[in-house]
Protein backbone atom coordinates (compact mmCIF):
# COMPACT_ATOMS: atom_id res chain seq x y z
CA UNK A 1 0.00 0.00 0.00
CA UNK A 2 1.72 2.93 -1.14
CA UNK A 3 1.88 5.73 1.03
CA UNK A 4 0.55 8.89 0.13
CA UNK A 5 4.14 10.66 1.87
CA UNK A 6 5.79 9.62 -1.18
CA UNK A 7 4.08 12.89 -2.76
CA UNK A 8 5.52 15.25 -0.24
CA UNK A 9 8.81 17.24 -1.10
CA UNK A 10 12.35 15.53 -1.78
CA UNK A 11 10.49 12.31 -0.84
CA UNK A 12 12.30 9.10 -2.20
CA UNK A 13 11.11 5.85 -1.76
CA UNK A 14 12.55 2.79 0.11
CA UNK A 15 13.16 -0.70 -1.38
CA UNK A 16 12.17 -4.60 -0.06
CA UNK A 17 9.89 -4.40 3.01
CA UNK A 18 10.24 -0.68 3.48
CA UNK A 19 9.44 0.40 -0.24
CA UNK A 20 5.83 1.64 0.60
CA UNK A 21 7.53 4.37 2.70
CA UNK A 22 9.80 7.11 2.04
CA UNK A 23 13.87 6.25 2.54
CA UNK A 24 14.50 9.80 3.13
CA UNK A 25 13.23 13.31 1.81
CA UNK A 26 16.75 14.80 0.78
CA UNK A 27 19.15 13.97 3.34
CA UNK A 28 19.09 11.32 5.99
CA UNK A 29 21.79 12.24 8.09
CA UNK A 30 19.82 15.72 8.79
CA UNK A 31 16.84 13.63 9.72
CA UNK A 32 18.98 11.51 12.21
CA UNK A 33 19.79 14.77 13.84
CA UNK A 34 15.81 15.90 13.66
CA UNK A 35 14.89 12.30 15.18
CA UNK A 36 17.66 12.71 17.77
CA UNK A 37 16.32 16.25 18.90
CA UNK A 38 12.78 14.90 19.58
CA UNK A 39 11.37 16.43 16.90
CA UNK A 40 9.57 14.96 13.35
CA UNK A 41 7.92 11.91 12.70
CA UNK A 42 8.65 8.87 10.86
CA UNK A 43 6.09 7.08 8.14
CA UNK A 44 5.45 3.18 9.13
CA UNK A 45 2.25 3.47 7.30
CA UNK A 46 3.19 0.34 5.16
CA UNK A 47 3.52 -2.00 9.19
CA UNK A 48 -0.38 -3.80 9.71
CA UNK A 49 -2.45 -3.03 11.96
CA UNK A 50 -5.08 -5.06 14.06
CA UNK A 51 -7.55 -4.35 16.63
CA UNK A 52 -8.69 -6.85 19.56
CA UNK A 53 -11.94 -5.97 21.41
CA UNK A 54 -14.36 -7.86 23.54
CA UNK A 55 -14.25 -7.76 27.35
CA UNK A 56 -12.09 -10.69 27.75
CA UNK A 57 -9.35 -9.20 25.51
CA UNK A 58 -6.69 -8.30 28.51
CA UNK A 59 -6.83 -11.38 30.56
CA UNK A 60 -6.78 -13.38 27.20
CA UNK A 61 -3.53 -11.97 25.56
CA UNK A 62 -1.88 -11.84 29.25
CA UNK A 63 -2.35 -16.00 29.27
CA UNK A 64 -1.43 -16.29 25.43
CA UNK A 65 2.27 -13.74 25.00
CA UNK A 66 5.12 -12.93 26.92
CA UNK A 67 3.75 -9.79 28.17
CA UNK A 68 1.98 -8.66 31.57
CA UNK A 69 -1.19 -7.12 30.45
CA UNK A 70 -3.63 -7.00 33.03
CA UNK A 71 -2.23 -4.27 35.18
CA UNK A 72 -1.17 -2.12 31.46
CA UNK A 73 -2.95 1.22 32.01
CA UNK A 74 -4.92 2.89 29.18
CA UNK A 75 -2.72 4.15 26.40
CA UNK A 76 0.31 3.02 27.93
CA UNK A 77 2.40 1.32 24.77
CA UNK A 78 4.00 -2.31 25.58
CA UNK A 79 5.14 -4.63 23.25
CA UNK A 80 4.32 -8.89 23.26
CA UNK A 81 5.64 -12.03 21.74
CA UNK A 82 4.50 -14.81 20.87
CA UNK A 83 5.94 -18.11 21.42
CA UNK A 84 6.32 -21.54 19.93
CA UNK A 85 6.17 -24.33 22.61
CA UNK A 86 10.11 -24.30 22.36
CA UNK A 87 10.14 -20.71 22.69
CA UNK A 88 11.09 -19.35 19.50
CA UNK A 89 9.51 -16.29 18.74
CA UNK A 90 6.81 -16.33 16.28
CA UNK A 91 5.27 -13.47 16.25
CA UNK A 92 6.27 -10.04 17.80
CA UNK A 93 3.74 -6.76 18.08
CA UNK A 94 3.55 -3.15 19.89
CA UNK A 95 0.12 -1.85 20.96
CA UNK A 96 -2.01 -0.09 23.71
CA UNK A 97 -5.20 -0.52 25.17
CA UNK A 98 -8.05 2.50 24.54
CA UNK A 99 -10.15 1.28 27.38
CA UNK A 100 -12.32 -0.88 24.68
CA UNK A 101 -10.02 -2.71 22.37
CA UNK A 102 -6.18 -3.40 22.57
CA UNK A 103 -4.34 -1.64 19.43
CA UNK A 104 -1.43 -3.62 17.61
CA UNK A 105 0.84 -3.46 14.71
CA UNK A 106 3.43 -5.38 13.15
CA UNK A 107 5.85 -6.06 10.37
CA UNK A 108 4.44 -5.29 7.19
CA UNK A 109 2.24 -8.47 6.02
CA UNK A 110 2.96 -10.13 9.45
CA UNK A 111 -0.76 -9.46 10.64
CA UNK A 112 -2.45 -12.28 8.52
CA UNK A 113 -0.47 -15.29 10.28
CA UNK A 114 -0.47 -14.10 13.61
CA UNK A 115 -4.39 -13.12 13.87
CA UNK A 116 -4.77 -17.01 11.70
CA UNK A 117 -2.94 -18.19 15.37
CA UNK A 118 -5.18 -16.16 17.59
CA UNK A 119 -8.27 -16.75 16.11
CA UNK A 120 -7.88 -20.62 16.83
CA UNK A 121 -7.05 -19.64 20.45
CA UNK A 122 -10.42 -17.59 20.91
CA UNK A 123 -12.41 -20.51 22.33
CA UNK A 124 -15.70 -19.46 24.07
CA UNK A 125 -13.37 -16.19 24.95
CA UNK A 126 -15.13 -12.80 24.41
CA UNK A 127 -12.96 -11.48 22.03
CA UNK A 128 -13.09 -9.93 18.41
CA UNK A 129 -10.19 -9.96 16.54
CA UNK A 130 -9.55 -7.70 13.51
CA UNK A 131 -7.26 -6.58 10.55
CA UNK A 132 -7.72 -3.01 10.40
CA UNK A 133 -4.53 -2.06 8.01
CA UNK A 134 -6.74 -0.38 5.32
CA UNK A 135 -8.31 1.92 7.61
CA UNK A 136 -5.43 2.77 10.05
CA UNK A 137 -1.91 3.81 9.75
CA UNK A 138 1.15 3.92 12.27
CA UNK A 139 3.19 6.84 12.99
CA UNK A 140 6.55 7.22 14.98
CA UNK A 141 6.96 11.03 16.34
CA UNK A 142 9.51 12.60 18.55
CA UNK A 143 8.14 14.53 21.61
CA UNK A 144 9.72 16.48 24.53
CA UNK A 145 8.63 13.62 26.84
CA UNK A 146 9.87 10.80 24.51
CA UNK A 147 8.98 9.91 21.33
CA UNK A 148 5.92 7.69 20.76
CA UNK A 149 4.02 5.89 18.12
CA UNK A 150 0.73 7.11 17.10
CA UNK A 151 -1.97 5.60 15.17
CA UNK A 152 -3.51 7.83 12.54
CA UNK A 153 -6.56 7.06 10.41
CA UNK A 154 -5.43 6.52 6.95
CA UNK A 155 -7.16 9.01 5.10
CA UNK A 156 -5.77 11.85 7.48
CA UNK A 157 -2.23 10.76 6.80
CA UNK A 158 -1.53 13.97 4.65
CA UNK A 159 -2.90 16.51 7.42
CA UNK A 160 -1.04 14.50 10.26
CA UNK A 161 1.84 15.07 8.43
CA UNK A 162 1.51 18.83 7.68
CA UNK A 163 1.05 19.02 11.90
CA UNK A 164 3.79 17.00 12.73
CA UNK A 165 6.48 17.75 10.80
CA UNK A 166 9.28 17.21 9.74
CA UNK A 167 9.19 14.65 7.97
CA UNK A 168 11.95 11.69 8.37
CA UNK A 169 12.59 8.59 6.33
CA UNK A 170 13.39 5.23 7.04
CA UNK A 171 17.00 5.49 6.73
CA UNK A 172 17.24 7.82 9.36
CA UNK A 173 14.82 5.94 11.69
CA UNK A 174 16.45 2.82 10.90
CA UNK A 175 20.33 3.91 11.49
CA UNK A 176 19.08 5.15 15.00
CA UNK A 177 17.31 1.99 15.64
CA UNK A 178 20.26 -0.12 14.85
CA UNK A 179 22.40 1.53 16.95
CA UNK A 180 20.35 1.20 19.68
CA UNK A 181 20.63 -1.99 19.22
CA UNK A 182 16.97 -2.69 18.73
CA UNK A 183 16.19 -5.81 16.50
CA UNK A 184 13.34 -6.16 14.13
CA UNK A 185 11.26 -9.28 14.31
CA UNK A 186 12.14 -11.53 10.83
CA UNK A 187 14.91 -9.03 10.06
CA UNK A 188 17.13 -8.98 12.39
CA UNK A 189 15.93 -12.43 13.27
CA UNK A 190 15.06 -16.21 12.38
CA UNK A 191 12.40 -18.31 13.18
CA UNK A 192 15.30 -20.02 16.12
CA UNK A 193 15.61 -16.98 17.84
CA UNK A 194 14.33 -17.28 21.44
CA UNK A 195 13.89 -13.74 23.21
CA UNK A 196 16.93 -14.30 25.29
CA UNK A 197 19.24 -14.04 22.29
CA UNK A 198 18.18 -10.53 21.40
CA UNK A 199 17.24 -8.22 24.24
CA UNK A 200 13.98 -8.88 24.23
CA UNK A 201 13.71 -9.84 28.20
CA UNK A 202 12.48 -6.91 29.62
CA UNK A 203 11.29 -4.57 26.72
CA UNK A 204 8.80 -7.73 25.41
CA UNK A 205 9.05 -10.19 28.38
CA UNK A 206 7.24 -10.05 31.69
CA UNK A 207 9.39 -12.15 33.87
CA UNK A 208 6.84 -11.89 36.94
CA UNK A 209 3.78 -13.74 35.26
CA UNK A 210 1.85 -16.86 34.94
CA UNK A 211 2.83 -19.29 32.43
CA UNK A 212 2.44 -18.97 28.58
CA UNK A 213 3.51 -21.18 25.76
CA UNK A 214 7.43 -21.24 25.82
CA UNK A 215 8.16 -19.81 29.05
CA UNK A 216 9.82 -22.74 30.28
CA UNK A 217 13.23 -22.11 27.56
CA UNK A 218 13.07 -18.28 28.32
CA UNK A 219 12.74 -18.52 32.13
CA UNK A 220 15.57 -21.83 31.95
CA UNK A 221 18.24 -19.78 29.69
CA UNK A 222 17.62 -16.41 31.98
CA UNK A 223 18.32 -18.05 35.37
CA UNK A 224 20.34 -21.03 34.47
CA UNK A 225 22.26 -20.91 30.98
CA UNK A 226 23.47 -18.66 28.26
CA UNK A 227 22.27 -18.05 24.94
CA UNK A 228 22.93 -19.99 21.92
CA UNK A 229 23.51 -17.04 20.05
CA UNK A 230 23.35 -12.74 20.73
CA UNK A 231 22.69 -10.34 18.70
CA UNK A 232 25.57 -7.76 18.16
CA UNK A 233 25.97 -4.10 16.82
CA UNK A 234 28.72 -4.76 13.74
CA UNK A 235 30.81 -1.54 12.68
CA UNK A 236 31.66 -2.12 9.27
CA UNK A 237 34.37 -0.91 7.54
CA UNK A 238 33.72 2.04 6.12
CA UNK A 239 35.86 1.94 3.18
CA UNK A 240 33.84 0.83 0.55
CA UNK A 241 30.71 2.61 -0.29
CA UNK A 242 27.85 -0.30 -0.08
CA UNK A 243 26.38 -2.37 2.66
CA UNK A 244 26.21 -5.96 3.44
CA UNK A 245 23.03 -7.61 1.99
CA UNK A 246 20.06 -8.79 4.69
CA UNK A 247 21.10 -12.00 5.21
CA UNK A 248 24.85 -12.07 4.23
CA UNK A 249 26.98 -14.81 6.12
CA UNK A 250 29.10 -13.54 9.46
CA UNK A 251 32.20 -14.85 8.94
CA UNK A 252 35.40 -15.23 11.42
CA UNK A 253 39.03 -16.44 9.95
CA UNK A 254 40.67 -16.65 6.73
CA UNK A 255 41.51 -18.91 4.43
CA UNK A 256 40.64 -22.78 4.89
CA UNK A 257 40.06 -22.10 8.76
CA UNK A 258 36.97 -19.54 7.80
CA UNK A 259 33.71 -20.24 9.11
CA UNK A 260 30.12 -19.14 9.30
CA UNK A 261 29.51 -18.17 12.78
CA UNK A 262 26.02 -15.83 12.17
CA UNK A 263 24.34 -13.91 9.81
CA UNK A 264 23.74 -9.64 8.98
CA UNK A 265 20.31 -8.00 9.72
CA UNK A 266 19.71 -4.65 8.88
CA UNK A 267 22.27 -1.74 8.34
CA UNK A 268 22.38 1.72 7.48
CA UNK A 269 24.55 4.87 7.83
CA UNK A 270 24.39 6.51 10.93
CA UNK A 271 25.42 9.93 11.11
CA UNK A 272 28.36 9.82 13.96
CA UNK A 273 28.65 6.01 14.18
CA UNK A 274 29.44 5.17 10.09
CA UNK A 275 28.25 2.49 8.01
CA UNK A 276 26.31 0.06 11.39
CA UNK A 277 24.64 -3.52 11.20
CA UNK A 278 23.20 -5.41 13.69
CA UNK A 279 24.22 -9.57 13.67
CA UNK A 280 23.25 -12.81 15.11
CA UNK A 281 26.56 -14.99 16.53
CA UNK A 282 27.27 -17.60 18.11
CA UNK A 283 27.35 -16.93 22.06
CA UNK A 284 30.96 -18.59 22.10
CA UNK A 285 32.65 -16.28 19.65
CA UNK A 286 34.79 -13.53 21.67
CA UNK A 287 33.58 -10.27 21.92
CA UNK A 288 37.07 -8.74 20.85
CA UNK A 289 37.79 -10.87 17.15
CA UNK A 290 36.87 -8.58 14.03
CA UNK A 291 34.15 -10.64 11.87
CA UNK A 292 33.98 -9.96 7.87
CA UNK A 293 30.75 -9.53 6.22
CA UNK A 294 30.52 -9.44 2.05
CA UNK A 295 34.20 -8.96 2.16
CA UNK A 296 34.24 -5.78 4.80
CA UNK A 297 35.39 -6.49 8.10
CA UNK A 298 33.79 -5.42 11.07
CA UNK A 299 34.16 -5.12 15.11
CA UNK A 300 32.03 -5.84 17.38
CA UNK A 301 29.96 -3.97 20.19
CA UNK A 302 27.64 -5.68 23.01
CA UNK A 303 24.12 -5.69 22.66
CA UNK A 304 23.53 -8.59 24.13
CA UNK A 305 25.89 -9.74 27.05
CA UNK A 306 27.25 -13.58 26.19
CA UNK A 307 27.50 -14.13 29.73
CA UNK A 308 23.72 -13.19 30.67
CA UNK A 309 22.53 -15.83 32.01
CA UNK A 310 25.17 -16.21 34.44
CA UNK A 311 24.57 -12.42 36.25
CA UNK A 312 21.19 -14.10 37.73
CA UNK A 313 22.78 -17.17 39.27
CA UNK A 314 24.05 -15.76 42.27
CA UNK A 315 20.45 -13.77 43.41
CA UNK A 316 19.07 -17.53 43.07
CA UNK A 317 21.36 -19.38 45.04
CA UNK A 318 21.60 -16.62 48.27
Amino acid sequence: MRSPLLDLPGAVAGDGTDAPVAAHYGSFNAEQRTLESGAGFVDLSHRDVVRISGPDRLTWLHSLTTQHFLALRPREWTSALILSPQGHVEHAMTGYDDGESFWAHTEPGASGSMLEFLQRMVFMTRVELADVTDDWAVAWRGRSDGPTYDLVPRGELTAYAGAAGPACGMWAFEALRIARGEPRHLVDTDERTIPNEVGWVGPAVHLDKGCYRGQETVARVHTLGRPPRRLTLLHLDGTENRLPARGAPLLLGSGESTKTVGFVGSSARHHELGPIALAMVKRNVPLEVTLEVDGMPATQEVVVDPEVGLHVRPNLER
